[in-house]
């Protein structure tokens, strides 16, 4: 791919200026694409191409059936483009191939087929009345979505948004982050394919503050936005969208707290804690980098877990055998190993791991960091967990809440009443007990506290995504 275009009512354009900036490779640490750099009148005329596909145009229009069928051909375009798009997200930000084929795609064409036909499944309320009336609920589509992803699971993530806005009917102007600008291209023109009406699914390129992202948020034309990143650009995002009134649904970061009982299988819980912390070189919202493990059997699961990690195969992300890639920026990596200077300072000790070639880490172990230190408390986004040994369930359920963020939490435990009683009162949005990254669509996804605003899945995203509507009708005679 020379050039990344915008796609911008059912056409690749460049931008107005001509302006371009450069995607780079995170293992090479070389450009490997030019991409049109938009702004604020890219996002304009994306914004109108959506404004005027939802006001005047079929896709809201259509039933929910017709729209579906549209959505599941753009599901079979996706599996069959696969490699295409794998590769893409790989180039873009250094996710391992095997990752990016065999998890990031499957998934990102299920969130289409899932939501193409929760929309169609889904059911109103029916409200009977004494008064001789009947009340019953209608979901109308909300109107013109703007969607701001992020670059850790580009095309996924993408999806998640994109999925359910257009499943019920609305339409969307998608910015993906300026690290990851490819599948978004690519998934625009494949939609284009499998029929979708232009202007229904636009894509704008760029950067945020003072650039297409902040037009996006601030444009009263925009009906909703979703946002997954970084806590402190969510809180900007919300105060621009405020000024409009426009409903948010922002999923931020996460400092995740995984706790291991001593009667946990200490095997199934050394396997899961490591793709909790390593899966995508760490760059997950949901990693989970607090290990909290009980004194009992701390000794014996940190040599197990130390030893898994220093197994794992770091290189070149397009190896199908590498299992941790480059982290995806110059930034990035200097932002991670920042962390990793200050832990000595911090009363920490770096048990293994540390730099690696490149804008790699390798996968890292801390132990003896306080509760205090900047790698305990704030969001590394890297291959990085700190092991910390307690004594009671009560000081484990303490210490996992004692964080800003409220994403996620894991607890590991064969003792069923233990597992739901933790469980209730870790302050997450998700707890998984004895899994990791297990989910089911249905469910509510989103965090409290400095993890976010609001949930998507299922019933959530319909929620959202739509302006819920009260009918009521008299039904006795007058």
């Amino acid at each position: 791919m020379d050039l990344i275009p915008h796609i911008v009512d059912g056409r690749e354009t460049r931008s107005a200026s001509g302006e371009t900036f450069a995607t780079v490779d995170p293992w090479t640490r070389e450009p490997w694409a030019e991409v049109s750099l938009g702004g604020a009148e890219e996002a304009g005329l994306a914004v109108a191409a959506a404004r005027r596909a939802f006001d005047d145009g079929p896709w809201p229009r259509m039933g929910f059936a017709e729209r579906g069928a549209i959505l599941h051909r753009l599901a079979d375009l996706i599996d069959e483009h696969r490699g295409e798009l794998a590769l893409a997200d790989t180039t873009d930000m250094g996710k391992p191939i095997a990752d990016s084929t065999a998890k990031d795609v499957p998934r990102s064409a299920l969130n289409f087929r899932f939501f193409a036909d929760h929309a169609r499944l889904s059911a109103g309320d029916a409200l009977p009345m004494d008064s001789g009336h009947h009340a019953y609920s209608r979901f109308e589509p909300a109107g013109v979505v703007a969607a701001i992803a992020p670059w850790n699971f580009p095309l996924m993530l993408e999806t998640w948004k994109v999925a359910p806005a257009l499943a019920w009917g609305n339409t969307v102007v998608l910015k993906p982050a300026e690290d990851t600008p490819a599948s978004a291209t690519l998934l625009a023109g494949l939609a284009l394919q499998a029929g979708m009406p232009p202007g229904v699914l636009n894509v704008v390129h760029g950067y945020g503050p003072a650039a297409a992202g902040e037009a996006l948020t601030t444009d009263p034309r925009v009906d909703r936005i979703t946002f997954t990143g970084e806590s402190g650009t969510g809180r900007a995002i919300a105060r621009a969208a405020a000024a409009n009134l426009t409903p948010v649904s922002l999923e931020l970061g996460g400092k995740g707290a995984n706790v291991v009982f001593a009667d946990a299988d200490l095997d199934s819980a050394v396997s899961w804690s490591i793709k909790a912390i390593f899966s995508n070189a760490g760059q997950v919202c949901l990693a989970g980098s607090r290990l909290y493990v009980q004194r009992e059997v701390y000794d014996e699961f940190l040599a197990r877990f130390t030893a898994a990690a220093e197994g794992l195969v770091t290189g070149d992300p397009k190896d199908p055998a590498t299992q941790l890639g480059p982290l995806a920026s110059a930034e990035h990596h200097a932002k991670v190993t920042s962390y990793l200077d200050g832990v000595p300072a911090d009363g920490g000790t770096i048990v293994t791991g540390g730099r690696g070639d490149g804008w790699t880490v390798r996968p890292t172990v801390v132990t003896g960091a306080p509760p205090e230190a900047r790698i305990h408390r704030e969001e590394v986004f890297g291959p990085v967990v700190v092991v910390t040994p307690f004594d009671t369930e009560a000081e484990a359920v303490a210490a996992a809440n004692d964080s800003p963020y409220g994403l996620n939490a894991m607890v590991f435990t064969e003792n069923l009443s233990r597992a739901h009683r933790v469980a209730a009162a870790l302050k997450a949005g998700t707890v998984w007990a004895n899994c990791f990254f297990i989910r089911d669509l249905r469910a509510p996804f989103g965090g409290v506290g400095d993890s976010g605003v609001g949930r998507e899945g299922g019933n959530f995203s319909r929620e959202f995504f739509t302006e819920p509507k009260a009918v009521v009708m008299a039904v006795a005679p007058a």
